[in-house]
C-alpha cells in the first residue's frame, strides 16, 4: 500500500540521488576500509534512511511493507555495506520490538533506533541453531530474583561489533523444545557478561561486520524481556522474519538491477568481431533472461507487501519470494560476468561486477537458506492442499 505517491515518488528519488552521488562513488573505499566511514553514516541519518520501518510515532518515516520494499530496492543498488549499515534499524533489528515491545521498551529505543544514534541486532543464530532453531538453541536464561542470568553464543550476527542494542534468543524453560519455551531479551552493550567476537573475514560484503556475541554470566533485569511476558521469543522472531524476508527479496533485486545496467552499459561498448558484443544473440540472450527474472521477482515482491499491508496471511509468499528473488540475483551475478569475460572476474577492471558477484552470494544463506524455504513452501502447500 502506497500511502501517498507524491511523498513516495520524493523518497525514491532522494533515495536514488544517495545512491548514484554518494554511494556508488565511495564504493571502493568502504571496500578498502572493510566499514562505512562515519561521514556516510551521517548521510544516511540525515537522509532517514535508519527509520524507514519505525512508526511515526517514534520518530521514524512508518513506511508500509510496499513502501519499504520499493526504497529497498532503490538503496540496495550500492554496495551491500550501506544497506547493511542501516538495514537491521529498519529491518530484523527493530522489527519484534516494534510489533511485541512493551510501550516503555519502545520509548526508550526506537527514537535512537529511528534517528540513527544507535544501532540495533538481532541475536538468534547459534553454532548449533541456525535452521533447526527450536531444536538447536542452546543460549539459556535463568531466572534469579528479580533476573535473568544469560549464557550462550550466537554466530553470523550482522552487525554485532557495531551494534548498542541486542535483541537476544534464549531458552527460559530448561528441556524444553517448543516455540513456549524462548524468549527474547533486550540487551544493550555494556552491560557485564555481553561480549562481541573480532568481524570474520567473509568471502564478500566488505563493510558489513558480522562476528559472534558471547554471553557469560550476563545478568539482565526482567524488564529487558521483550513484551514483558517470558516464552513469546520464538513467536516474534518469526513476526521479524515474515517482514524482513519480503525486504531481504527486495535487497536482492537492487544489486540485480545495478548489475543488469553495468551489463547494458558493457554490452554497447565492448566491440568483438568489429562489431559490439551486445549485437551477438547469445548475449542478447542473458540480457533479457536477467530484465525478465528481475521484474518476475519485482512483481511477486510487490504483491506480497501489498497482501501483508491488507492483513493477509503471508507466510508462503514470503518464502517464495526470499527464495526466488535470491537464486534470481545469483543467476544474474553469473550471466553478468559472463558478459565481461575475463574483465567480470577481475575487480581492478571491472569494478563492480566481480565485487558484486561475491557479496550477492550470501543472500542464498542467511534468513533461511534456498533448501529450507523449499521445504517451507512445500510443507505448507501440503498442509492446506485437500483432496
Amino acid at each position: 500500500m502506497i500511502r501517498d505517491q507524491q511523498s513516495m515518488d520524493d523518497l525514491l528519488r532522494r533515495t536514488r540521488a544517495f545512491v548514484r552521488d554518494v554511494a556508488i562513488p565511495n564504493e571502493r573505499r568502504v571496500e578498502q576500509l572493510d566499514e562505512v566511514p562515519e561521514d556516510l553514516v551521517s548521510a544516511m541519518r540525515q537522509a532517514g534512511f535508519f527509520g524507514w520501518s519505525i512508526p511515526q510515532t517514534y520518530g521514524g518515516a512508518g513506511l508500509t511493507t510496499e513502501e519499504l520494499a520499493l526504497a529497498n530496492i532503490e538503496l540496495s543498488q550500492c554496495s551491500v555495506a550501506f544497506r547493511a549499515r542501516c538495514g537491521t534499524n529498519t529491518g530484523i533489528g527493530t522489527e519484534a520490538l516494534v510489533v511485541d515491545g512493551t510501550e516503555d521498551q519502545k520509548q526508550r529505543y526506537l527514537p535512537r533506533l529511528a534517528s540513527g544514534e544507535i544501532t540495533s541486532c538481532l541475536a538468534v543464530t547459534e553454532p548449533d541453531a541456525g535452521s533447526d532453531l527450536l531444536g538447536g538453541l542452546q543460549t539459556v536464561a535463568v531466572a534469579d530474583g528479580d533476573s535473568y542470568v544469560l549464557n550462550g553464543v550466537k554466530r553470523y550476527i550482522t552487525n554485532a561489533p557495531i551494534a548498542d542494542l541486542f535483541t537476544v534468543l534464549a531458552r527460559t524453560e530448561p528441556g524444553a523444545r517448543g516455540a513456549s519455551g524462548t524468549t527474547c531479551f533486550l540487551i544493550e552493550r555494556g552491560t557485564p557478561g555481553l561480549s562481541t567476537g573480532a568481524p570474520h573475514r567473509k568471502m564478500g560484503q566488505a563493510g558489513s561486520p558480522v562476528s559472534e556475541v558471547y554471553l557469560r554470566d550476563c545478568r539482565v533485569p526482567k524488564d529487558s524481556v521483550l513484551g514483558g511476558k517470558a516464552g513469546q521469543g520464538f513467536r516474534s522472531v518469526m513476526k521479524a522474519l515474515n517482514k524482513q524476508r519480503i525486504n531481504l527479496a527486495a535487497l536482492c533485486t537492487g544489486p540485480a538491477i545495478r548489475m543488469l545496467d553495468e551489463a547494458i552499459v558493457h554490452a554497447r561498448k565492448r566491440r568483438q568481431f568489429g562489431q559490439p558484443i551486445g549485437e551477438f544473440q547469445l548475449v542478447q540472450a542473458m540480457l533479457a533472461d536477467c530484465k525478465v527474472e528481475i521484474e518476475a521477482a519485482r512483481a511477486l515482491i510487490l504483491e506480497t507487501a501489498r497482501k501483508r499491508d491488507r492483513g493477509e496471511d503471508v507466510t508462503l509468499d514470503v518464502s517464495m519470494c526470499k527464495l526466488y528473488a535470491s537464486e534470481m540475483c545469483g543467476r544474474v551475478a553469473d550471466r553478468v560476468v559472463q558478459i565481461f569475460g575475463g574483465a567480470g572476474y577481475c575487480g581492478d577492471i571491472a569494478d563492480p561486477i566481480e565485487r558484486l558477484y561475491r557479496d550477492v552470494r550470501l543472500f542464498r544463506l542467511y534468513e533461511g537458506t534456498s533448501q529450507i524455504h523449499q521445504l517451507n513452501i512445500a510443507k505448507l502447500l501440503l498442509r492446506d492442499t485437500t483432496d
